[in-house]
């Protein structure tokens, strides 16, 4: 995990070599807790969640103290579950590992809790996305994951293609999650695909 990671002016994320952008899911709210500097036990913002091969991405609409965005590596990412309670809006929810620096002790740093709220339509699009993609990023890295390797590089899940799942997703009229059929750019994000109410699919 990293707090505030670097952005373009617009607030779509930098984007590591290899990485690709899945998808962006605008009108979340995302809770995480432990963040140095913020004198609370959890923020809780409004924004937009960014999904790569890599990482998942949360960028505020409106800074929170110190915390304007948040990375999630996905190899990081454990205990993760879809929750839908009966009186309130459907989450998932999960934990987090810290990006440990070589030169630091793992007991410095803490484990996160995170979750990521629909408040604002449906979901049916990010969230087997999100879960096919947790999967597809773990099997794809098991040959890395031994015992001499403890700390894997979240940068390795560059590796996992991604651009099948892309084109088979399912979608969900309601939920306004866009699909990026070509990499977003700083100016815009480009020819990201629509649907109308009836999940036809066009490219703008």
């Amino acid at each position: 995990m990293a707090l505030n990671p670097q952005l373009f002016p617009n607030g779509m994320p930098v984007p590591f070599v290899n990485e690709m952008f899945v998808l962006a899911r605008d009108g979340v709210e995302f809770e995480i807790d432990k963040i140095p500097g913020t004198f609370r036990d959890r923020v809780n913002a409004k924004g937009t969640i960014y999904l790569s091969n890599i990482r998942m991405v949360f960028v505020a609409s409106k800074p929170v103290g110190n915390f304007a965005a948040f990375d999630i590596p996905l190899l990081y990412v454990h205990g993760e579950k879809f929750n839908q309670p009966i009186f309130h809006c459907n989450n998932i929810a999960g934990h987090v590992d810290p990006v440990v620096p070589d030169n630091e002790h793992r007991a410095l740093y803490s484990t996160h809790s995170f979750k990521i709220l629909f408040k604002e339509g449906g979901c049916g699009t990010f969230v087997p996305l999100f879960f096919n993609l947790i999967s597809s990023v773990r099997q794809y890295n098991q040959h890395t994951s031994t015992e001499a390797q403890p700390r894997m590089d979240p940068l390795q899940a560059a590796q996992t293609p991604v651009d099948e799942m892309m084109r088979h997703a399912y979608v969900d009229p309601n939920d306004p999650t866009k699909i990026f059929l070509q990499q977003p750019t700083q100016e815009s994000q480009l020819r990201r695909r629509t649907y109308n109410s009836h999940g036809v699919g066009n490219s703008i």
